[in-house]
């Protein structure tokens, strides 16, 4: 979980060229166990952006041998905001999706979003 969240903060800062941090963890689903020697890749995508927070998507694979050929291992979305020297929430650029993948990705990120700020209004 720990790499999940570093390479997400990594794609949130190079989109945003700002600090940012971790507001929200959604969606961490474990599909498959990672076995002891495995390669792992950890791949993340900024699936939208906000006004200052962007929604990052992660996927994380395992790469074994014969037996336990490469898999998904995880997934998880982030929610991070960008923040300026005094941590203030600062606007960052948005997300234009080119491909049939980035836009399914880029609407399905308002659909989580609304869900989030949804709960966050129940509480």
């Amino acid at each position: 979980m720990h790499w999940i969240d570093i390479v997400a903060a990594i794609a949130a800062q190079r989109h945003s060229g700002m600090v940012c941090v971790t507001a929200s963890v959604d969606n961490l689903n474990f599909h498959h166990a990672i076995k002891l020697g495995e390669v792992v890749t950890l791949e993340a995508s900024v699936n939208r952006a906000f006004r200052t927070s962007m929604e990052i998507g992660v996927r994380v694979t395992a790469h074994g041998n014969a037996k336990f050929p490469e898999r998904k291992a995880n997934s998880a979305y982030l929610t991070f905001v960008a923040i300026d020297g005094d941590g203030k929430p600062q606007a960052v650029p948005p997300v234009e999706p080119e491909t049939d993948d980035q836009r399914r990705r880029y609407t399905e990120a308002l659909q989580r979003r609304e869900v989030r700020l949804q709960a966050r209004r129940q509480e």
